[in-house]
């Protein structure tokens, strides 16, 4: 019995002792939560008082002109695809894809036997042709002088009818004589177009330039024409000048102009600019890209600039003499885009600004912001108008194309 009590007052002993635990720590915890929250209200209500940080640069005056960057892609001076005049098969290629040519080199050979046969056959009808019209001429001279001595003859001796007759004679002569002449003259033409496509035996280049395709091999037949069923023999290009091809958005269309100066650079060739001008313009906005077609010929002596790349071209054009703030710096409401400026108390006013260019990182301000103002970059939903500001000046370039800075 005295054992048994001796363990029910140790462990009620002991739970006494856990809950006396359990309970200290519970006011322990308590007590550091509640000093928690109270240093959490105290920093909460430190940050609500503090001044907001904000970024800000100055407005500042257009700079002459600005650099326009924009997309373009190079074209060829020509491009042409050389089909067959003629009929009949190759016999030769001279020329391969990458080789430079110049006006006239011949490029392939094609045989052409039904030609030729036709040219002769042309040349031998020619030939009698002509013979015959030696004959018509033998019986026209015989005709005349027949005609002469009847009509000639003292009345009585030949009757008026036998004169008549000598005439007709004499006029059919003469109108077969005309006739195998105009044969005479039809065959020589037809002798000549036979001669002039013999010509296109020799395919030859139309003007100096660079084989860019060949498609054609000896013994293949070729056909003349430019069908769609008609394989090309070549494909060549010019490229001394080339051609550079920009689409200048609508919004930049008027400040391009014939002799406006341009850069042009390529990823492919590392350090090298084009340096060229505007040659012309489409002269209108094309409706479904609202871009205006805008070309640029650039010398290409050395063909380091190939048709179908991909270019950047940079164009210096004219300012309007406006203030130019960062897109950054703008705001959009439903009362249409404004910017927050701080003024020399700190304090934020919005202003309502009219944009007159957007340059890309950079925007023309014509009305709402002067030369000098402090305008705050990415205002957030904590930027109110009247609230005081902690202002820091931007260290970041916003200048058009500026150069990526070192981080």
């Amino acid at each position: 019995m005295n054992k048994m009590s001796d363990t029910g007052r140790k462990l009620k002993i002991f739970a006494a002792t856990v809950a006396a635990v359990l309970l200290a720590g519970f006011f322990v915890v308590h007590f550091i939560k509640s000093a928690d929250q109270r240093n959490l209200g105290r920093e909460t209500a430190a940050s609500a008082s503090a001044c907001p940080i904000v970024n800000v640069v100055a407005a500042q005056n257009t700079p002459s002109s600005l650099p326009l960057t924009l997309p373009g892609e190079t074209a060829a001076w020509y491009e042409s695809i050389i089909y067959a005049r003629v009929d009949g098969y190759v016999a030769r290629w001279n020329s391969d894809i990458g080789d430079h040519v110049q006006k006239g080199q011949i490029l392939a050979t094609i045989e052409t036997p039904e030609l030729d046969a036709q040219l002769a056959a042309a040349q031998a009808k020619l030939k009698a042709a002509q013979a015959l019209v030696v004959s018509r001429q033998a019986d026209a001279e015989f005709a005349k002088t027949t005609h002469e001595r009847w009509r000639d003859s003292p009345k009585g001796v030949v009757s008026d009818w036998e004169r008549e007759a000598k005439k007709a004679g004499y006029d059919s002569a003469v109108a077969q004589l005309n006739a195998a002449q105009a044969q005479v003259g039809l065959d020589r033409a037809d002798v000549d177009r036979y001669v002039a496509l013999t010509q296109f035996k020799q395919v030859a280049a139309p003007y100096q330039g660079t084989i860019t395709e060949r498609r054609i091999d000896i013994g293949n037949l070729v056909t003349a024409g430019s069908s769609a069923n008609t394989t090309p023999l070549y494909r060549m290009v010019r490229d001394d000048p080339i051609r550079v091809f920009v689409d200048v958005p609508q919004s930049a269309a008027g400040d391009i102009k014939v002799d406006t100066p341009v850069q042009i650079s390529a990823s492919n060739i590392a350090d090298r600019v084009f340096d060229g001008k505007v040659t012309r313009t489409a002269g209108a906005i094309n409706s479904k890209t609202r871009t205006l077609r805008v070309e640029i010929d650039i010398p290409n002596l050395d063909h380091a600039l190939v048709p179908g790349m991909y270019i950047n071209s940079i164009f210096h054009v004219p300012t309007t003499g406006l203030v130019q703030i960062p897109a950054a710096a703008l705001v959009f409401r439903s009362g249409g885009p404004q910017v927050a400026i701080v003024d020399k108390d700190n304090k934020v006013n919005f202003h309502e600004v009219a944009i007159a260019r957007d340059n890309g990182n950079t925007v023309e301000i014509s009305s709402g912001v002067s030369s000098g103002d402090a305008v705050i970059l990415n205002a957030g939903s904590q930027i109110f108008e009247g609230c005081t500001v902690e202002a820091h000046e931007s260290s970041k370039d916003y200048r058009p194309n500026a150069p990526a800075q070192k981080q």
